[in-house]
């Protein structure tokens, strides 16, 4: 019913108060409610199935704390997902300033020069606060080569489109990494049929 299946690990940077919102996202993306007092923890997790494109996907969403004590456990995280949601707040420009080095150390610890990510500008409803404005999360995101979005789990803007844009580009880098092979033909499938080996 649902061939895909993607685990994905949500980035979370910053102070707790960056945690309480962006973590709050995943929780609306996959029960559809928001919470206003969370306390942010080590990790929760969400799956979420849904059709993207026409295709289904069951989505493993992992929300990783991203307070510097739980720092031990990041790589971990970054070793078993398949995408990365690289949120920050733009009312915080010190978890703006967090993403390049966070995105440096997850394509060391993938040992790729180049990997499913994209970057959110989260909490774009309090525009009247902002510290960062978009055409910063732009400028972060083409030097990243990644797609950025604005996004605000309070008023529901862009939540579910974050995750159905890192399926698109999940899916794009696993079909450039390895292209479905061809299906054999009538003839060679006969071919295949038995093994023997004669001593």
């Amino acid at each position: 019913m649902f061939p895909l299946l993607m685990r994905l690990v949500k980035k979370v940077f910053g102070k707790v108060l960056q945690s309480h919102i962006i973590t709050v996202k995943i929780v609306r993306h996959g029960q559809s409610y928001f919470v206003t007092d969370y306390d942010p923890t080590i990790e929760d997790s969400y799956t979420k199935q849904c059709v993207i494109d026409d295709r289904a996907a069951r989505l493993d969403i992992l929300d990783t704390a991203g307070q510097e004590e739980f720092g031990a456990m990041r790589e971990q995280y970054m070793r078993t997902g398949e995408g990365f949601l690289l949120v920050f707040s733009v009312t915080d420009r010190g978890s703006f300033e967090e993403i390049y080095k966070f995105q440096r150390q997850i394509l060391r610890v993938k040992d790729r020069d180049e990997f499913p990510m994209i970057l959110i500008g989260n909490k774009a409803d309090l525009d009247h606060q902002r510290q960062v404005t978009q055409e910063e999360g732009q400028q972060l995101a083409r030097q990243l080569k990644v797609t950025y979005m604005e996004a605000s789990a309070k008023i529901r803007m862009n939540v579910d489109q974050a995750f159905h844009e890192l399926v698109r580009v999940i899916r794009k880098f696993q079909e450039q990494e390895c292209p479905p092979s061809p299906e054999p033909t009538r003839k060679e499938k006969d071919k295949k049929g038995c093994h023997c080996v004669i001593f």
